[in-house]
């Protein structure tokens, strides 16, 4: 079924889409654009602990996600099973399940939206929502690992969160 439905994003595909999505997925490659919006929040006195919030939910879901899902679940890529759509982007080099990429964008999301950064998590959102899309259009992540992408992200938001408060910082 997951196959079925990303086939069907693939019938969309179009120069400009083909474009367009990896370019949105390069900016959730290594959680850069995140890193680079909490080293900005760092930097201004006024929103240091919303950086810090978000430096550490990116801590908790790299761990999470990449030294324990991942391995854990040793999911194959739908690249590898369907090999006959053609890839946009480098094949990714680590396991399918739970979306990295998904998972510090929405880390980011829940981190902001936890801190009270009314104006950012919103922008944040729409970016994140279109970042997870892309790696669905890309064929590199199912459905599921998207929103295991998700549910990860938002618990590392939720903890970064929770870590900082609890440390008083």
């Amino acid at each position: 079924m997951e196959i079925e439905l990303l086939n069907r994003i693939q019938m969309i595909r179009s120069p400009f889409w083909d474009g367009f999505w990896p370019l949105i997925t390069r900016l959730g490659d290594r959680g850069m654009v995140w890193i680079l919006l909490a080293a900005v929040l760092l930097l201004i006195p006024r929103t240091r602990k919303s950086g810090l919030i978000l430096g550490a939910a990116l801590c908790l879901e790299l761990v999470l996600c990449n030294e324990i899902l991942k391995p854990l679940f040793a999911r194959t890529r739908p690249c590898d099973v369907n090999a006959a759509v053609g890839l946009l982007i480098p094949r990714p080099g680590d396991f399918s399940f739970p979306s990295g990429h998904t998972a510090a964008s929405f880390a980011a999301v829940a981190a902001l939206y936890f801190a009270g950064e009314g104006r950012l998590w919103k922008p944040a959102l729409l970016l994140a929502v279109l970042i997870a899309f892309s790696r669905m259009y890309l064929y590199v992540h199912y459905p599921t690992d998207i929103l295991g992408g998700v549910t990860v992200g938002i618990i590392a938001g939720y903890g970064g969160c929770r870590l900082i408060r609890n440390l008083r910082i």
